[in-house]
């Protein structure tokens, strides 16, 4: 599907991003979200970008929406209650996890607790074997006890889950049959949610879909309805997990596949971004009102997963958070946005975040109410910011209340000065976010270095230049639009979706006609789901998840899109072979009868986007003066300097500003600070470059 004047809409923890592409060319706007109504900051916002195109909702071919509204329901525990149904004897595993510890000598781990509590969970006798076969059939009778307590409960979901039943998911449909004929409220079924083998991880993501799954579907009922009544013909689609869109249907079905979707949108902003200029190594970066997110891309596609955590306990550490199982732009995500609070700690540290003023009731100098000094309040006192152009000049800021809150709460308890606190609570979050860039790119092999970063939302252009100063980063683009990255990267995204199964097959045993049977099915699930938003060419990775024999995990081996063939498994074996010399460094193929399986195929389908124009960057060589200079601190000299503050639309291709500078514009601006100087490049982007760097 081709459309002309298509909406993307982005609703983070503090503001609601909405750009609006009408014909190639881009309008966007910022509002606060709204937490009684999400639907509404999105219908605000809508009027703004549309009143500016001259255009109404009639108009409109396509809405791309994508929400953190399911991931802030997992976090804040405000979900629906729900009931879940399990084989006996694993009524226990969502709580007793797989027992591993990701910090073996603390004897005091904190873990999140479950979704569902133990009272809430029931089991119900039958059995399907790990070869799919029947061991022992389904407890009808026991089923239909188990819906009567359940409607006599009061619960507002279901979530069904079943030893094997990724294998043959059977027993799961029968059960859902007969519970949906008592209860009035959705089902979710494991096999159909998250069909991989691990009971913990599929146990715990049925579960998380269940719990979200009456609040998302009663959310986008509301949002179809408002739109409907406002004009709007066009369909809307939701931007997943995985970063391809599928239908609000589908995702009212399975919303858990939403809970990175905002995310998800900004690293397919900044994988096109790449590759427009033929970056092979980039790493975005993304900060908004929040959170901030770091995504390593390369040859123009972001890393991706199988499973990812959300609300971890322990920040950094795998293993202290809650898994979900599903396909995932693989990300590192902190609580550092510009509403995360600052704080000091017992031992007499600044901390920021991970707890969030978000948009309700927003930094102390939103003047809504917020009294807790935020990053945003930070960055006002070291006149990184104009208080009266925020936001396009839509929020007033007061530098006043915010050198008030920081003083109090940071100032006062450590004996400093207002901007010596505000410094203070600016590199602390600074050297977190550099942490977690270091953290994982090690955590994949990767030199963090060797990347040019692409920064985008609204705070990420204010910190950039530090971050690169603290990574060694030399080159970091600012694209146009950044300020709405996330909803620029929905119109840019595929429709696409992953379809999964786990099988374990050995490479002694593998038979070709049963692989093409379980692919075949794989692309007719994923290119279904795609068919509801185009009827354009689809096209199909086949990735094998492997391993040897015996070793806990996989890594991802990608196959040919062709019918395999007995002789095949020279080919399969070989692809796995250079994998794991790529993961590991060599092979160990060479150990006598060390059998090498395949664990789980995936299918993705998604249809072919088009190519972005492409541009070459350029480090020009006219230098442009600013005519307006204000005070702002800078971190690299730990001092207040003089300094430009340039518009970006004063700025033509080619025009170099020396650093310190700041270039502003509606919803965001970009600090350069003094080791960098910064180009506009031919398609609107921001070039800063280190000095001593540039030729």
């Amino acid at each position: 599907m081709t459309s002309s004047i298509r909406l993307g809409a982005d609703i983070g923890g503090t503001f609601t991003d909405i750009a609006l592409d009408c014909r190639g060319r881009m309008f966007s706007t910022k509002v606060l979200t709204n937490y009684t109504a999400p639907e509404q900051a999105i219908l605000d916002g809508m009027d703004i970008v549309l009143s500016e195109a001259a255009l109404g909702y009639g108009d409109l071919d396509i809405v791309i929406h994508g929400t953190t509204l399911a991931t802030n329901a997992l976090i804040e525990r405000r979900g629906a209650r729900t009931a879940f149904v399990t084989t006996e004897g694993f009524r226990d595993v969502i709580e007793m996890r797989t027992e591993s510890r990701f910090d073996q000598y603390d004897l005091n781990l904190t873990l999140p607790a479950p979704l569902v509590p133990r009272e809430d969970r029931f089991t119900v006798a039958g059995r399907i074997g790990a070869q799919g076969n029947e061991l022992a059939p389904l407890d009808e009778a026991g089923l239909h006890a188990i819906a009567d307590r359940i409607a006599a409960g009061g619960y507002g979901a279901v979530a069904i889950g079943f030893i094997h039943s990724y294998l043959n998911p059977d027993h799961e449909r029968r059960a859902r049959a007969i519970i949906s004929a008592r209860v009035d409220v959705p089902v979710s079924i494991s096999s159909e949610v998250s069909p991989q083998m691990r009971e913990f991880e599929r146990f715990n993501t049925v579960c998380a879909n269940a719990y979200v799954r009456p609040q998302m579907a009663s959310y986008l009922d509301r949002l179809q309805v408002r739109l409907a009544e406002r004009g709007a013909a066009c369909p809307v689609f939701m931007i997943h997990s995985g970063g391809g869109l599928v239908s609000v249907e589908t995702a009212a079905e399975f919303p858990v596949r939403l809970v990175e979707s905002g995310p998800a949108g900004g690293a397919i902003f900044a994988a096109d971004v790449a590759r427009r200029f033929g970056l092979q190594k980039v790493v975005s970066y993304d900060m908004g009102g929040t959170t901030a997110k770091i995504c390593l891309i390369e040859d123009f596609a972001p890393k991706t997963a199988r499973s990812f955590e959300v609300a971890r306990t322990t920040r950094f550490a795998k293993g202290s958070g809650m898994p979900i199982s599903i396909p995932v732009i693989e990300m590192i995500e902190i609580g550092a946005g510009g509403g995360s609070i600052a704080w000091v700690d017992a031992m007499g540290r600044i901390q920021t975040g991970p707890e969030s003023a978000a948009s309700e009731p927003g930094p102390a100098c939103y003047q809504r109410g917020g009294l807790r000094p935020a990053i945003t309040d930070s960055d006002l006192v070291l006149g990184k910011l104009d208080p009266d152009n925020f936001a396009g000049g839509a929020i007033k800021l007061s530098v006043t209340a915010a050198q008030s809150a920081i003083r109090r709460d940071v100032g006062d308890r450590l004996s400093l000065d207002t901007e010596a606190a505000a410094f203070g609570i600016g590199e602390v979050v600074d050297e977190n976010m550099a942490n977690a860039a270091r953290v994982h790119a090690v955590e994949n092999g990767k030199n963090i270095s060797d990347n040019i970063m692409v920064a985008f939302g609204g705070a990420a252009p204010l910190h950039a230049a530090r971050l690169c100063e603290k990574l060694g980063i030399d080159r970091c683009l600012i694209p146009s639009g950044a300020g709405v990255g996330s909803a620029i990267g929905f119109l840019k995204a595929p429709f696409g979706y992953e379809s999964l199964a786990s099988r374990i097959v050995g490479l002694s045993s593998f038979d070709a006609e049963a692989m093409n049977a379980l692919v075949a099915g794989l692309r007719a699930s994923a290119e279904g789901f795609v068919r509801q938003g185009t009827h354009g060419a689809i096209l199909c990775e086949i990735t094998a998840f492997m391993r040897y024999r015996g070793q806990g995990w996989e890594i991802p081996v990608p196959l040919p899109d062709r019918p395999f063939a007995a002789d095949d498994i020279d080919l399969i074996r070989t692809r796995f072979l250079d994998a794991y010399a790529r993961f590991f460094g060599r092979a160990i193929d060479g150990l006598s009868g060390l059998e090498i399986e395949i664990v789980t195929l995936s299918v993705k389908a998604a249809d072919e986007r088009p190519a972005p124009e492409p541009a070459t960057l350029t480090e020009g060589r006219r230098t442009v003066a600013a005519q307006v200079t204000r005070a702002v601190f800078d971190p690299s000299s730990a001092r207040t300097l003089p300094t430009g503050i340039v518009t970006r639309e004063s700025l033509v291709a080619g025009d170099r500003v020396a650093g310190p500078a700041v270039i502003v514009e509606r919803e965001t601006s970009t600090v350069v600070t003094a080791p960098f100087d910064v180009v506009m490049q031919t398609d609107g982007s921001l070039l800063m470059l280190r000095k001593e760097t540039a030729r």
